[in-house]
């Protein structure tokens, strides 16, 4: 009876609770619009991380994350590649050899990271062959042959089929050097990958090691993301004397920035709530300034405080409810559709590089987003009310009842 008494108040004076609905609904579907795009973009930055470099899960000495050396190879590779391959949930696996080293050019010199892949081994777990501007990927019939990123082939104003000589130590410490043609340039979204990285022939790398098989890194991808823990647990219990780590270990800063993401986004939507708390709050008091003669006579017939006051609880609540429901419902809407699309941000595209993040952004929110906002729109509907409600208990009949 109180709730149909409240929702009956709302609608006295509908232009107020109707401009007050659409202030909360424009708020709270701008809000969600803005959070997801927040979201997406963290998502873009994950999902390219992992199709470019990381895979889901990477396997290593325990040495060899500590100063990266030559020396520090995964014994017996061969066979954990085999008993990895094994798993049902693991669609591709690539071993890596990693070489820090020099690249140079006639005009030019880098510091940068060596790898050298099986070409076909590393389709099925990175996106490289993918983002190829320029030349094929490894098809270019060139001998030694090395694919290089846009960045690096503009630092060093190099081309296709141009050479470059790759230099680096070998087991004895002695400096190798090796010329190689240009016979493919990608370009990621990140430029500091695509300046930083250089990928050859495995075959090319250890011939110039005295033929000596090894692999420093052990990329693994797999059917699903949500495969992610369990083969994760199952290959560090099955390789216990390797370093194995999931893609929130290896790149522990994206988890960092998930974390403060989620407080940023639930502070971000505090503030736009909280400045409706306040419109919420005069529309309230208004509504209890028209009534007070009302209310006085329902003090008067009897009425406790206490209902008075819940029901002045009760019609913000209502009030808020309605316009958060509709703005969560056009938000909704509005972040399916354009994750349909996506956004464009090619305009942005050499600031959003230096991030990692892809261009055609798609907002996303996550589910468990939604009941928190709505628990969040009670409380600052409850906060609203609490003064208007307070004005009205606050009354005196007989002072209220010669109000007009």
């Amino acid at each position: 009876m109180l709730f149909i008494l409240a929702w009956r108040n709302i609608w006295r004076n509908k232009k107020r609770s109707l401009i007050i609905i659409a202030a909360i609904t424009a708020g709270l579907s701008c809000g969600l619009f803005a959070s997801a795009v927040m979201y997406g973009m963290y998502e873009s930055m994950i999902n390219s991380t992992i199709d470019r470099e990381l895979g889901h899960i990477q396997i290593h000495s325990l040495k060899f994350e500590d100063e990266k050396i030559l020396t520090d190879t995964i014994p017996d590779f061969r066979n954990v590649v085999f008993q990895v391959r094994k798993q049902t949930e693991v669609k591709g696996v690539s071993s890596r050899i990693l070489i820090e080293g020099m690249c140079s050019s006639p005009t030019s010199s880098r510091g940068i990271i060596i790898k050298g892949i099986i070409p076909d081994d590393e389709k099925n777990v990175t996106t490289i062959q993918d983002q190829i501007i320029k030349g094929s990927y490894f098809d270019s019939g060139l001998s030694a042959e090395v694919i290089i990123g846009k960045k690096l082939a503009d630092n060093l104003d190099v081309k296709l089929k141009s050479k470059i000589v790759l230099s680096f130590q070998d087991f004895d410490g002695n400096i190798v050097y090796a010329a190689f043609r240009v016979g493919g340039i990608f370009r990621t979204e990140s430029s500091l990958y695509d300046q930083s990285v250089v990928f050859v022939k495995q075959s090319d790398l250890t011939s110039l090691l005295g033929n000596k098989e090894l692999s420093h890194e052990i990329a693994i991808r797999l059917n699903s993301f949500k495969q992610v823990d369990s083969v994760y647990s199952k290959l560090s219990k099955a390789f216990p004397t390797l370093s194995v780590k999931d893609w929130k270990l290896l790149a522990p800063e994206l988890k960092v920035y998930y974390e403060i993401l989620d407080i940023q986004l639930y502070f971000f939507m505090g503030i736009i709530l909280f400045a409706l708390l306040f419109g919420i709050t005069n529309t309230m008091l208004m509504s209890v300034i028209e009534r007070i003669r009302e209310i006085g006579i329902l003090i008067a017939l009897g009425m406790k405080r206490s209902k008075i006051f819940s029901m002045i609880i009760l019609e913000t609540i209502a009030l808020s409810l309605v316009g958060g429901f509709a703005g969560l419902i056009i938000g909704v809407i509005i972040v399916q559709m354009v994750n349909t699309t996506g956004i464009n941000l090619s305009l942005f595209a050499e600031g959003l590089s230096q991030f990692g993040i892809s261009t055609i952004l798609y907002p996303v929110l996550p589910l468990s987003f939604y009941p928190i906002i709505t628990l969040m729109i009670i409380v600052s509907a409850v906060i609203a009310a609490i003064y208007p409600a307070m004005k009205a208990i606050k009354l005196k009949p007989a002072t209220a009842i010669r109000t007009y």
